[in-house]
């Protein structure tokens, strides 16, 4: 069947002569603005992100020398289905300057890790595991005989560290990273506050009007120093410290991953900015390298996401009088073996870990 266009036609948009309606230019242009809008804000987004690596590049400081010797390390695990599991060592201090300085580069140094975290990312990156190490723990440090663990790092630095908790569990660690807690209080103010849970209410000793109610507390950054800093206010000390300290990250964890901040270019900038200054990583974290396991770890959601303590025997006295942590051979080498064969959160699970310990 033909079609003749009549005037009507006309006025709604045919040109005599032409083979297609003029609708047809105006929906055409109307897709050309629209793929230079699309361009426009990729290269918006692009100069974002680029900017976000910069920052991220120029302000955290660099680990130029990491770790131990090839030979005494080691093997690294063999991929599963294309990813192999990676193991990260967290340390946190409560101080940097010369001392840390002297710590990434591998010197001895009066600096000692406050914090010390193992976080597992297995193979199938579908969960994070953190295991958190008792700082007065006795342990083995390479060719120094036995010590509190975190004396390693005031031993022999940065590498020393990183020998002594392969040692431990037989497992190699890729990468480093090293927090400052005056990180903290940035943090916390770049994302709004942070709410945590306070399973042990106590009041500040730094902070002598600032209690810690049970239950939900939303934190700013000065609060938030206070609270990952105290021990003195609990009967067991470090034991309690280190829960709190699980409890402000996953807040932290929960409140990163929430839509609104992701969504939120301001906040992102502001929290990048924030946390760069105060953190110090092996040359192999560059911002490209947190961005694809940002990528890999996409799916990943805060109930995915396990901190426990590796257990002990508790309090004890060393030969030499200090105060310590005892190991629990017995726990070290089931995770060891779990870290090994991929079957950490079979372990978790056997000892009704999911929410810590």
């Amino acid at each position: 069947m033909s079609f003749t266009p009549g005037p009507q036609d006309n006025a709604a948009g045919y040109e005599h002569g032409s083979s297609g309606p003029r609708r047809g230019h105006k929906a055409r242009n109307v897709l050309i603005v629209a793929a230079a809008v699309v361009i426009v804000a990729a290269l918006i987004a692009g100069g974002y992100v680029v900017n976000l690596a910069r920052t991220y590049n120029e302000k955290s400081e660099t680990i130029e020398t990491a770790f131990p010797e090839e030979s005494t390390r080691p093997q690294k695990q063999g991929p599963v289905n294309g990813k192999a599991p990676i193991n990260i060592l967290v340390m946190g201090s409560d101080s940097r300057g010369a001392t840390e300085v002297d710590a990434v580069n591998g010197s001895a140094t009066d600096q000692r890790a406050d914090t010390l975290m193992l976080m597992h990312v297995p193979a199938d990156r579908k969960n994070i595991y953190t295991i958190s190490l008792m700082r007065d723990l006795w342990v083995g440090i390479p060719n120094h005989g036995e010590a509190k663990i975190n004396a390693a790092l005031a031993l022999g630095g940065v590498p020393l560290m990183v020998q002594t908790v392969e040692s431990i569990f037989g497992q190699r660690i890729d990468h480093v990273a090293m927090v400052d807690f005056e990180g903290f209080s940035g943090l916390t103010g770049a994302l709004g506050g942070i709410d945590v849970q306070v399973s042990v209410p106590f009041a500040s000793s730094s902070m002598p009007d600032q209690y810690f109610a049970p239950g939900s507390n939303t934190l700013n950054g000065t609060q938030a120093l206070a609270f990952v800093r105290e021990r003195y206010a609990f009967a067991d000390g470090d034991y309690q410290r280190v829960r709190n300290q699980q409890s402000f990250l996953k807040g932290v964890i929960a409140k990163t991953l929430n839509a609104d901040t992701l969504s939120n270019p301001v906040t992102v900038n502001n929290l990048v900015g924030a946390v760069s200054p105060f953190i110090s990583v092996d040359k192999g974290v560059d911002a490209a390298t947190v961005a694809g396991l940002a990528m890999e770890l996409k799916d990943v959601r805060p109930q995915n996401m396990v901190m426990f303590t590796l257990p002990t025997l508790g309090i004890g006295t060393s030969a030499d009088k200090q105060s310590i942590v005892r190991p629990q051979p017995e726990a070290i080498e089931k995770i060891a073996a779990a870290l090994s064969s991929g079957t950490l959160g079979d372990y978790v699970a056997a000892n009704n870990f999911e929410k810590g310990n």
